[in-house]
């Protein structure tokens, strides 16, 4: 937890340099202590109006205060007793950042405190201790919030004397700072029931009641952290009958069995003051099993962290004959031809610098991942494709790459910007081995693979440390052959000779950049609509302007300002006139068809798909149907080369008509929260991933094994089947 803070506090040092929203202190509920005995030490936290920090159980988003102890030797420091929070439930947020007012985000709920919140740690002399003066020493690390986040840290000290007789401090606060702790709720005889067998998705609602004081006007209940289920932070109210409130919580699992105990903290808010209590209640009613929870993943949680990284590397190294890369790999080719003319210890070297190209990225990619958790938001592999403006500057860039690789413009490195991009990619030197690294990563993210999506699952769910980790492994293994072959020249000696075929050949590997551009066009429709063709239109004005850049200016002695003035004309034309005026780019829809319940672009042709939701699920399996759940994005490539033609066989069509399975597409493309959720229940963050519900409900969905690169899926698909209908 320590790491990210340190990570994240350096992404936002200069912000913590510029304000301090909260204080730590620490204070000792003793001035001398007798070993043998314990005290209490509090660490207050005092924030400024407005701002908050977090209790034990976060809620969707920010991290507990951690406090690391730094005790003389013979002191131990005993667990937190955390005070009564609050519940913080934000409102709601558009595409375009603007609050909502009046809305509330419930899956953005956190459990805050605000104004002073003081943690009261129990300290354990040992009765061998030495007498004398002893520095008792904290470094408190804290997430404050406001409407931006910004780790904090502080050091704090006390002294403590060692001594025969006890003095404590003569100070009130202690007092006052346990009354602020939940208090126990034995009188309010509290107990908990399952609510039936009624099921929503992988969640099962519970009854929790208790007698309530009078004057009494609301009434929750706050869970303390769980790994194993989550209790979900709508509360409503059942009833306040005979002198008893009635509140119902939903819990979710994707483990084998419900949970048996409920620990948390009863909330009662009177004349606005809130009253918490402190809960350890035994679920009573119903079964164990989930009936229609998710299967375990594959592999558990309990597997190694070295084996996940060992996961994490295969898929990387899988990703590099996934057709995302096969650009890029080409490119690596034409460079090790040309390579062959230099000395061992120059190819090792580019090999190096193409390998950091690529770390470099995943680390980039990494960060991101860690902030955008920390704003509270799910993070997923290809992330960046809900993003418009990222896949307008990417199509941008990989037509510059194409253009430079059908020689329609060249220029050094001291060349203007208009072609940079595209001269990296076609450079064979330092530069351009770390840029096609870095342009392997950005066209790698659409696919999953084998090994990858189970890697990814399991990384975006865990601290910062291990998503680095882990990430940074999926980029060793997509940079491991060409660094293998680098450093075994002798390994090249397949390849042909450098000669005139390799300008040829350069050229045709323009194609396959051009058919990435097109595609990359393709993704932009649901954000624009009928305006998404002004893309196209800005496309064509940059390869004019980078053809007039290269004719005019480079090509030509006699009009060389003339010519770049030209280029520039065109590049301004085409973004004012095309991504401002007609696209207007900077400002995308923010529905999308499927929202509306529109068609399904992305389901497989041949049989009725419909719409993806729990409900649908729920329904479908109550009436003893199949159900087969497609998980899939317009910018997924693996979805449409292995998972969209093995639904669209003939045998597989022809199993879903005689089962008379529901088939529901569970569409990506814009990281609708519901659908990550999904994924992360089943140890995915990536598409595709199937789901195949079997007839019977008690039994668990079947997940399917992730597409081998250009294999036939069907046949995986119709064995699941079979496997459901047994």
């Amino acid at each position: 937890m320590s790491v990210w803070l340190v990570i994240l506090g350096a992404l936002v040092l200069p912000a913590r340099a510029l304000a301090i929203a909260t204080e730590a202190s620490l204070q000792l509920s003793a001035r001398v202590a007798k070993p043998g005995t314990t005290i209490t030490a509090a660490v207050r936290l005092v924030m400024a109006p407005d701002w908050h920090t977090y209790w034990e159980n976060a809620g969707a988003s920010g991290i507990p205060t951690e406090i690391q102890w730094q005790l003389p030797e013979g002191i131990t420091a005993g667990p937190i007793a955390w005070p009564t929070p609050e519940k913080f439930v934000p409102e709601k947020i558009n595409a375009d950042g603007e609050i909502l007012p009046g809305t509330r985000d419930f899956d953005q709920t956190t459990y805050v405190l605000h104004d002073e919140a003081v943690l009261l740690v129990p300290l354990t002399l040992a009765p061998q201790l030495a007498g004398g003066t002893v520095e008792i020493k904290a470094v408190v690390h804290w997430l404050e919030c406001k409407i931006s986040c910004i780790p904090g840290q502080q050091t704090v000290t006390a002294a403590l004397d060692i001594g025969p007789d006890p003095v404590p401090q003569q100070e009130a606060s202690f007092a006052a700072w346990k009354q602020r702790l939940p208090q126990p709720s034995t009188a309010l005889q509290p107990r908990a029931e399952w609510d039936g067998q009624t099921r929503r998705g992988d969640s099962r609602p519970v009854l929790i009641s208790w007698k309530w004081a009078p004057a009494t006007s609301d009434w929750d209940f706050f869970p303390r952290h769980n790994d194993d289920f989550e209790v979900q932070p709508q509360t409503e109210l059942v009833s306040t009958n005979d002198g008893r409130v009635t509140i119902r919580k939903w819990i979710a699992t994707s483990r084998e069995s419900w949970p048996t105990t409920l620990a948390g903290v009863l909330i009662q808010k009177r004349q606005g003051q809130t009253d918490g209590y402190a809960a350890e209640l035994v679920i009573q009613g119903g079964t164990s099993s989930t009936g229609a929870a998710p299967a375990p993943k594959v592999p558990p949680e309990s597997t190694p962290l070295l084996l996940w990284l060992f996961y994490a590397f295969c898929g990387g190294l899988i990703l590099n004959i996934m057709p995302c890369v096969l650009p890029v790999i080409a490119l690596k080719i034409l460079g090790f031809v040309n390579q062959a003319r230099e000395t061992p210890a120059r190819v090792r070297w580019l090999g190096l610098v193409f390998a950091a190209g690529v770390l470099a990225s995943f680390l980039a990619l990494a960060i991101a991942v860690i902030v955008i958790k920390a704003a509270g938001h799910r993070a997923g592999w290809g992330m960046q494709f809900s993003n418009p403006l990222v896949i307008v500057g990417m199509a941008a860039l990989i037509t510059l790459v194409a253009l430079n690789l059908f020689g329609v413009f060249e220029v050094s490195l001291g060349g203007r910007t208009l072609g940079a991009a595209g001269q990296l990619a076609a450079q064979q030197g330092a530069a351009g081995a770390f840029f096609n690294g870095v342009l392997a990563t950005i066209l790698s993210t659409p696919c999953s693979a084998p090994f990858l999506g189970a890697a990814l699952g399991f990384a975006f769910v865990q601290p910062p440390a291990i998503i680095l980790l882990i990430l940074l492994a999926v980029g060793l293994g997509l940079a491991a052959p060409y660094v293998l072959l680098s450093w075994h020249p002798a390994w090249l000696r397949f390849l042909p000779k450098p000669g005139a075929w390799m300008e040829r050949f350069k050229i045709a590997m323009g194609f396959p950049m051009l058919i990435t551009a097109i595609w990359l066009v393709s993704l932009v429709n649901p954000f624009y609509g009928e305006q998404s063709w002004w893309l196209g239109v800005f496309l064509a004005m940059l390869g004019a302007a980078a053809w007039a850049f290269g004719e005019f200016y480079q090509r030509s002695h006699r009009a060389r300002i003339v010519g770049a003035l030209f280029a520039a004309g065109l590049l301004v034309t085409g973004y004012l006139w095309a991504l401002e005026s007609g696209l207007n780019w900077r400002h995308p829809q923010t529905a999308h068809p499927l929202a509306a319940g529109g068609n399904l672009p992305n389901a497989p042709k041949g049989y009725p798909w419909q719409h993806w939701s729990l409900e649908a699920v729920e329904q479908a399996r109550a009436r003893g149907q199949i159900v087969v759940v497609d998980f899939t994005a317009a910018w997924c490539q693996t979805c449409k080369i292995n998972v969209k033609p093995g639904f669209e066989s003939s045998a597989v069509v022809q199993r879903l008509q005689e089962l008379n399975a529901v088939a529901l597409v569970a569409d990506y493309t814009l990281f609708p929260p519901a659908i990550t959720e999904e994924l992360e229940k089943h140890g995915r963050s990536a598409v595709p991933m199937v789901l195949v519900y079997p007839r019977d409900a008690s039994r668990p969905a079947i997940v399917l094994s992730e597409p081998l690169p250009f294999a036939p899926y069907g046949p995986v698909i119709l064995q699941a089947l079979n496997q459901a209908a047994l």
